[in-house]
């Protein structure tokens, strides 16, 4: 006999509650509890014997009895997409992709659609749009191909059915908000439908080796939405990320069980379609002089690729009897405070009264510490009136003592400014063995500590 009862689940954790609380008890999360109706089977037993030894022994396989595939991974031409995912698509694998509404999550995945129906038939399934309007998406992209399958339907059991019968190579579930399945009395887009869904769509992409794109709506807050099990559940994360009035994108890797996570690539948004920027370190870069005050290019490391980004400081007069400003974009805040501080200590720069503005053009956050000596040169720059040579970058983690730390991957960085034609960089002096064996074109500056770079000035 089945019986219903309404529960309040926390979007966040799970967690669930007979009343509804403004806050959860459990995640110290604000307003995510939500009410649904649970159906459970009252006095449903396991029958006695319906578990065999001898079946889960069927299920056992020896690990070197399991073969693969030549082609594991599907490939495209769009090389910084498959640089993405670790080099080309597993089969099996369930991706997450969410972004900002309009971003181009649609567009990007019927392009990498078309791309892939040189390995089979591909299955786009559309919640959100009738087949018509991605007809006429695909036609403005220049899409046309007879093994790429359009379907509208939002009820996941029947996808599961028909997957599971016609055996596609990949697809695509635009998007996951949409779907319901009959077992769950709950609306579509509630956890309880979020989870059932992709449960069945994981389920059904493990037994039968066909890769998923699923899209995923995001919060006010920039969060997936749904359940947080949701990205445990796939594969792997990517954020799709762009401001407006910008003309590129940002596909971030959030998560990756088979690649490197943090890794990005930069998509130019064009009349036709998305198109890859390879030598991407170029538009993050702007029009520089020969020489300039408080501008210092840095490599910084995200994921496996180099990307040459710029600091930008600007340090005015505060209000004397008011707390000074401390505006910063595209790098950690509480770094900067500490960089400020070791400024203070080591090279005589009073900030204590000045506004201080950091800037990153173009959109991407500074995560890695090799930054810091950037940064503080940037800072330096400004409060001393000192130029900089434009052809000048700097590479080192910072120590509350002043000491220029080592950094890692330091020949990657190193190539990627002698491409874009630098002729000098200060690196750490720990990092002089491993350089001192190969051949560059730059003029190596080698720092122990911020006193030998104050001697150089």
């Amino acid at each position: 006999m089945k019986k219903e009862k309404s529960m309040y689940v926390c979007k966040e954790c799970g967690y669930k509650s007979i009343k509804w609380m403004g806050k959860c008890p459990n995640c110290g999360e604000w307003g995510s509890l939500e009410e649904e109706v649970e159906v459970t089977v009252a006095n449903k037993k396991i029958p006695k014997g319906s578990l065999s030894f001898q079946e889960i022994d069927e299920k056992l396989v020896s690990f070197d009895e399991i073969k693969m595939e030549e082609n594991f991974r599907y490939k495209t031409k769009v090389k910084e997409f498959d640089r993405l995912l670790g080099g080309g698509l597993v089969q099996g694998e369930v991706i997450l992709l969410t972004g900002n509404p309009g971003i181009g999550k649609s567009t990007l995945l019927l392009q990498m659609a078309n791309e892939y129906t040189e390995y089979g038939d591909i299955i786009y399934i559309s919640g959100e749009e009738s087949l018509s309007q991605i007809k006429s998406r695909g036609d403005r992209l220049g899409i046309k191909n007879k093994n790429l399958y359009l379907m509208s339907e939002t009820n996941v059991d029947k996808i599961y059915e028909y997957i599971s019968e016609r055996k596609p190579k990949v697809v695509i579930i635009d998007s996951i908000q949409t779907l319901y399945s009959e077992t769950s009395d709950s609306i579509a887009g509630t956890p309880t439908q979020i989870r059932e869904a992709t449960l069945k769509i994981v389920d059904v992409a493990k037994k039968n080796n066909i890769c998923f794109f699923i899209v995923g709506h995001i919060t006010k807050d920039g969060k997936v939405a749904g359940p947080k099990m949701l990205e445990h559940m796939v594969d792997a994360v990517f954020t799709f990320e762009g401001e407006e009035g910008l003309f590129y994108r940002i596909l971030r890797s959030e998560k990756n069980r088979f690649g490197s996570t943090n890794e990005l690539a930069i998509f130019s948004m064009e009349e036709d379609g998305l198109r890859e920027i390879q030598n991407s370190s170029e538009y993050f870069i702007s029009e520089r002089n020969e020489k300039n005050i408080g501008s210092m290019i840095v490599p910084v490391l995200e994921g496996t690729k180099v990307f040459l980004l710029e600091i930008q400081t600007l340090i005015t007069e505060g209000n004397p009897i008011g707390i000074p400003k401390r505006v910063v974009q595209g790098f950690d805040k509480n770094r900067i405070q500490i960089l400020m501080a070791i400024g203070e200590k080591r090279m005589g720069i009073n900030l204590g009264t000045k506004d201080v503005f950091v800037n990153i053009p173009g959109g991407i956050s500074i995560k890695d510490p090799a930054a810091d000596l950037g940064a503080l040169i940037s800072l330096m720059s400004v409060y001393k009136n000192v130029e900089i040579s434009q052809k000048i970058a700097a590479i080192g983690e910072l120590g509350l003592r002043g000491e220029i730390r080592k950094v890692f991957f330091i020949d990657k960085r190193l190539r990627e400014l002698e491409k874009l034609g630098f002729k000098g960089v200060y690196i750490p002096e720990a990092n002089r063995k491993e350089v001192e064996k190969k051949d560059y074109k730059l003029k190596l500056i080698y720092l122990k500590n911020l006193d030998e770079f104050l001697e150089r000035i």
